[in-house]
């Protein structure tokens, strides 16, 4: 069942090419005949590399450059070159092999203690639309102390710098754990401590900022005419936020638990033969470079601990002042509106007073005017209404439907004015938040006040490029 779902899960996944190729390093009892070879690897070569029989043999994808390669069910080897890995008994990789396909976060582990095997994979990062990461497959005769593997790497994961380092430390090549900790040695680097000090400076800015302090600078962006930009404040209170938790120090405190292991298991299951003072040495001082590992980590994650409590604590006040400030524009909102209100009941008044002078005399207004017409004749003693009063009503009512047939008209017209003054009101405020939001997302990319991004590799630049173009051409 195992080689039945191994096939169907490599027939499944999509295949991206990239450049491969092999190491081989020669470790001798004496360092004179020491070697290091580095050679393309091609298609129709790779079976004559699994069977290579020498102290290191790893296959190589350095600069891994698709933009899909750390994708889930994305492979980088032709489907028959794992098959082959997973059946080869000279190098006995079948449960290395399967389970990086299987499984897209395996732990460090060593399953089988007379063949360790030492699987990571980085968790694949996307960014810019390119995928991101590391992934290490080895296994190792303890009996005979071979190595072998395959190592792949973009360009951002330092792949290329740890197989150099590597390769300088070609006299401990015969521990399984070299290149993991090397790895680990790199993700781990100085830059970690560097970025937590720097995200420490930048909250102390917004601090000042959020505070008020004297030692705010108007330089920093945050103060403009003796008013704090709230906004920018937000803003940068998140990405100090993301910027803090980097590389968060717990998850490498876990990796490191397991090399701590894998170390150890190693050790107890190495043979007698090879357990001698270089072996002995070299366990010890990557056991000790562990421990400063894991001391580092371990302040490292307390000082971004109460890096992130300063932030809750900013964020907090931050909150407080902008509620204080709309609260305040809400006391002045509702003060005009009461002004309004006021305004509005004097006029509401004075429109009273003049419909009820109105009602008063416009009935007897409308009599008087209507019996001093010559319709009427109270004088003589004859008819007081004339026979042609009908006069008086075939103009009246037929003048007093125009004139309400031509209001309704203009009514409805006006009401259709307003209704698109409206519509327009709402497209114009939506097109005012969508303004703001691209200002903000500008503003944001370019950080120049707050913090220095770096620039992006040639080889990142040139990926972008082409990615862009694909898109346009697909019409994207």
């Amino acid at each position: 069942m195992d080689d039945y779902m191994f096939k169907a899960t490599v027939s499944r996944c999509r295949i991206v090419k990239e450049n491969t190729s092999y190491l081989e390093i020669f470790n001798y009892s004496d360092p004179s005949f020491n070697t290091i070879e580095e050679h393309a690897l091609t298609a129709d070569e790779f079976e004559n590399f699994l069977n290579r029989r020498v102290s290191r043999d790893q296959s190589l994808q350095q600069n891994a450059s698709h933009p899909e390669t750390f994708t889930p069910h994305v492979i980088s080897l032709r489907p028959e070159a794992y098959i082959s890995m997973a059946h080869s008994s000279g190098r006995h990789m079948i449960k290395m092999t399967r389970r990086l396909i299987y499984v897209s976060l395996p732990p460090i582990h060593i399953p089988n203690l007379t063949r360790p095997e030492i699987i990571h994979r980085k968790s694949d990062v996307r960014k810019k639309g390119l995928t991101r990461g590391w992934e290490l497959m080895l296994s190792h005769d303890v009996k005979n102390g071979i190595t072998t593997g395959f190592c792949k790497g973009t360009p951002s994961s330092d792949i290329v710098e740890c197989i150099k380092h590597l390769k300088a430390c070609v006299l401990q090549i015969g521990h399984p754990m070299l290149l993991p900790i090397i790895i680990f040695s790199h993700d781990v680097s100085y830059k970690t401590d560097i970025k937590q000090r720097d995200a420490r400076d930048w909250l102390r800015r917004l601090e000042h900022a959020v505070s008020m302090r004297s030692e705010i600078e108007e330089k920093e962006g945050y103060v403009k005419e003796g008013v704090v930009d709230l906004d920018a404040v937000n803003r940068d209170l998140v990405e100090c936020h993301s910027q803090v938790l980097w590389k968060r120090p717990k998850a490498y405190l876990e990796i490191l638990e397991g090399l701590e292991r894998a170390m150890r298991e190693f050790y107890e299951k190495l043979p007698d033969r090879r357990r001698d003072a270089e072996t002995r040495q070299l366990q010890a001082s990557m056991m000790a470079r562990l421990e400063f590992y894991r001391v580092k980590l371990q302040g490292i994650d307390s000082y971004a601990y109460t890096t992130l409590q300063r932030l809750d604590i900013q964020r907090s006040a931050l909150y407080n002042i902008i509620a204080q400030k709309e609260s305040k524009l809400n006391f002045q909102m509702a003060g005009e509106q009461r002004k309004l209100a006021h305004a509005s009941k004097r006029d509401s008044a004075a429109m009273k007073t003049i419909s009820l002078l109105g009602a008063i005399f416009f009935p007897g207004a409308y009599l008087a005017s209507v019996f001093s017409m010559t319709f009427f004749n109270f004088q003589n003693g004859a008819s007081a209404v004339s026979e042609s009063f009908w006069i008086y009503w075939a103009v009246t009512i037929p003048l007093t439907a125009i004139i309400v047939g031509v209001w309704y008209v203009w009514e409805k017209k006006r009401e259709a004015r307003y209704e698109k003054e409206d519509f327009d009101l709402e497209k114009g405020s939506e097109d005012m938040e969508k303004d703001i939001m691209a200002t903000m997302r500008k503003r944001t990319m370019s950080k120049a006040s707050t913090w220095e991004s770096k620039p992006l590799s040639k080889v990142g630049e040139k990926l972008g490029e082409k990615l862009g173009e694909k898109r346009r051409e697909k019409g994207e």
